[in-house]
């Protein structure tokens, strides 16, 4: 079922999106050549909790980590852990923080260092695949229309597009009804109304679509051993999209 948010929800989701947003900027202020992946989490979440939320993830479904970071062929639900960042690594940061009654969700993959000009372009067509589908979060569009948005955008590149993980609506719970696909044809599935939160995610591939669970039960990975790269916002649909998970 699809929940509809009233406008004190989409209130409370505005301030649950920012300390999400603030949480996401914290960790991405700690990555650098060197550092561990457990200060990154750990600035994450300092922020979460200074700001008197909780993270989102931790413990749901039995997730142990308070934030997902992911490296490398890590597409998501990498573990934070004792590794050391190098030179020319990519990190995707996925950070939930739950306040006031509400979640909010977001990631971003950003370079160690400097990384290849292959690798950089990679992240860039994601991120702007995930704001090109968001102009799509209208009452006026259907919800495969940000899906189709995604592969329209990244296809052309020659990108994989992972289909076996998808973004999802958000609200009391960080997991809504509906599931939202990076890819399928347009005009499919529910109009998209007011009121309507979702996380919007494209996981994009540098290689071959294909992944596999990694053996810690969590972590996915890229079958090929090729970078991956996340992006995320919180968005409500409206006239105007609007991004929750904003500084």
């Amino acid at each position: 079922m699809i929940v509809l948010k009233r406008p004190a929800d989409l209130a409370a989701m505005r301030r649950a999106g920012h300390v999400t947003a603030v949480a996401r900027e914290r960790a991405k202020a700690a990555v650098r050549p060197g550092a561990n992946l457990l200060d990154v989490a750990r600035a994450a979440e300092d922020a979460i909790r200074e700001a008197g939320a909780t993270p989102s993830f931790k413990g749901n479904g039995g997730f142990p980590a308070s934030l997902c970071l992911s490296v490398n062929d890590e597409v998501v639900h990498g573990m934070p852990r004792d590794l050391r960042l190098e030179e020319g690594d990519v990190i995707s940061i996925d950070v939930g923080a739950y306040i006031g009654g509400f979640h909010g969700d977001t990631a971003t993959t950003v370079p160690v260092g400097a990384i290849t000009p292959e690798v950089a372009s990679l992240l860039r067509i994601t991120e702007e695949a995930l704001y090109h589908a968001i102009t799509f979060s209208t009452p006026e569009h259907h919800l495969s229309d940000i899906s189709h948005a995604v592969e329209a955008f990244v296809g052309p590149h020659g990108y994989g597009i992972v289909k076996e993980l998808v973004g999802h609506g958000i609200g009391r719970t960080v997991w809504e009804d509906p599931q939202v696909p990076n890819y399928g044809a347009p005009g499919k599935g529910p109009p998209l109304r007011e009121g309507m939160t979702l996380a919007i995610e494209p996981m994009v591939t540098m290689g071959r679509e294909d992944v596999f669970i990694d053996d810690d039960g969590w972590t996915v990975r890229t079958k090929d051993g090729r970078p991956a790269a996340h992006f995320e916002h919180t968005v409500a649909v409206g006239r105007k999209p609007e991004i929750l998970t904003v500084v």
